[in-house]
């Protein structure tokens, strides 16, 4: 390319702006819809199997989908540089990845068929159940399809995969199943949901890149894959390990009840975390080129956007769900609206966690050994606060939903103090500010905050189908005349080709 065709530094910055953009449209997309097709499944769920049940599933799914994490191996950003810097075929670049992945999920799911009391602590489980190990192929191939296919800006497939048929299957798969084998429908459900969104990615993906071309494994190459990813994965694990080290924890100190109604809270609470975390695939590809660029003010410029865009978002969301908290718990029957105290210190957490995440997305490119360490010191500092919590409110002698809100509310204590740490360690880094906050969006906030105190007042269903429009509408309003500027509208426009 000429340098009269090159765009200029700030039309690139547009360009990524765009690009991040038109991702975050999608994704919100995606957000609206996983919400309205994850309710049924939770009221099936609650429902039909109840809480026990739902206890015994979350039980079950920390294993299963640490080991689907793991087995990545942190090639869900480390995919990106390897695309961007690898001179052979892409497609080869992809199936490597694939491979690597294959082979470690088929031998996590071999160790965990053997102990199936790693999934069920209570030793209450079923044959049935033990088949949920074949689902950790399937999380680690679709992570990395998706992943691949974000690289090339397809956030539309994952939005497919993630937000509608994973989740509209588990729920239709959950219905049917409660009839032909009740006994263990949830786990079946979420097998069938796994491979059908990983069928879509896998599909997305041969259209998009291809079928390798004169490629067969080579051990060697898998092997330095998986030593430089290291750092990545044990990042991944970490922050993945921070959402579930509650659920891991409570297994032992709380029964299968307490457990499936927290549990319940925390699938609304964790829909917010979706729309963060699919930013990454995104914003990995622009960060890795203004890293190769040595462009810092680029990379600050981009994480403080984003961060803006998910903190803006979240905060709606977390006002919208948690205020109407007792009514949307209370969709799971009247036991579950006791775990109303863990749905809130649960929503706080992934307004929190925010600046942590964006700050992550370019520290695994930039400081990866001492992003990991922080991370480790954040999960056993968590660790440390939760049991210290739980056996606080359990000397008091409160009930085990108040033991599952200390949980949830170490969470929330613990994801701060990542997202303070982070950021200042980017900050030096990059010799740029790193902020995901506007004093606008207090314009937004207080009003929608009025609005939702007087929405509980009404019936529990006008609260949640009038009430939760109502939080969004004049929050959304707010936010678009007091706080977004130029880049921020980009958000919601679309852009001409370039």
């Amino acid at each position: 390319m000429s340098d009269a065709v090159k765009p200029s530094g700030q039309q690139a910055g547009q360009q990524d702006i765009a690009a991040l953009a038109k991702g975050g449209r999608t994704n919100f997309l995606g957000f609206l819809l996983r919400l309205l097709a994850r309710i049924p499944f939770l009221i099936i769920a609650s429902r039909l199997y109840g809480a026990p049940a739902m206890g015994r599933f979350a039980s079950a799914l920390v294993m299963v989908e640490f080991a689907g994490m793991l087995a990545t191996l942190g090639q869900k950003r480390g995919l990106a540089q390897r695309l961007a810097e690898s001179d052979q075929l892409p497609a080869n670049t992809v199936w490597d990845a694939l491979l690597l992945a294959t082979g470690l999920s088929l031998g996590m799911g071999v160790m965990i068929y053997a102990f199936p009391q790693s999934m069920h602590p209570s030793g209450n489980f079923t044959v049935a159940d033990r088949l949920l190990v074949l689902s950790i192929p399937g999380l680690a191939l679709g992570d990395l399809a998706l992943a691949a296919l974000a690289y090339r800006f397809d956030v539309a497939t994952t939005v497919r995969a993630r937000s509608v048929v994973e989740p509209w299957t588990i729920s239709i798969a959950a219905g049917v199943f409660f009839v032909v084998w009740p006994a263990s429908g949830l786990s079946l459900a979420y097998l069938l949901s796994v491979w059908a969104a990983t069928g879509v990615a896998l599909f997305a993906l041969v259209r998009s890149y291809g079928l390798p071309k004169a490629w067969h494994p080579r051990p060697g190459l898998l092997w330095q894959i998986a030593k430089r990813n290291i750092p990545l994965a044990g990042a991944d694990a970490v922050e993945w390990g921070t959402r579930k080290l509650d659920v891991f924890i409570l297994r032992f100190f709380v029964g299968e009840a307490p457990l499936g109604i927290y549990y319940f809270a925390q699938q609304f609470a964790s829909l917010p975390q979706k729309l963060k975390t699919s930013f990454e695939p995104v914003l990995g590809p622009v960060i890795t080129r203004s890293v190769k660029d040595r462009d810092y003010g680029a990379i600050a410029k981009q994480v403080c956007q984003v961060g803006f865009w998910i903190t803006a978002a979240q905060i709606g969301i977390a006002m919208a769900l948690g205020i109407p908290g007792k009514g949307l718990m209370g969709l799971g029957g009247p036991d579950f609206v006791a775990g109303t105290a863990a749905l809130v210190f649960l929503l706080v957490a992934e307004v929190v966690a925010s600046k942590a995440v964006v700050s992550e997305a370019a520290l695994v490119y930039l400081a990866r050994i001492r992003n990991l360490w922080v991370s480790l010191a954040t999960i056993v500092f968590q660790a440390v606060l939760t049991i210290g919590l739980i056996m606080l409110a359990r000397n008091a002698g409160l009930g085990p939903m108040y033991v599952a809100a200390a949980a949830a509310l170490a969470l929330a204590l613990s994801l701060g103090l990542a997202s303070m740490v982070k950021s200042r360690m980017l900050a030096r880094i990059l010799g740029q500010s790193i902020s995901n906050w506007r004093w606008g969006l207090a314009w937004a906030v207080i009003p929608a905050a009025a609005v939702g105190s007087g929405v509980t007042w009404l019936p529990e269903w006008a609260e949640l189908a009038l009430g939760i429009p109502a939080i969004l509408g004049i929050y959304c309003y707010m936010l678009w005349v007091r706080s977004f500027g130029h880049d921020d509208r980009v958000l919601f426009r679309k852009q001409q080709a370039v």
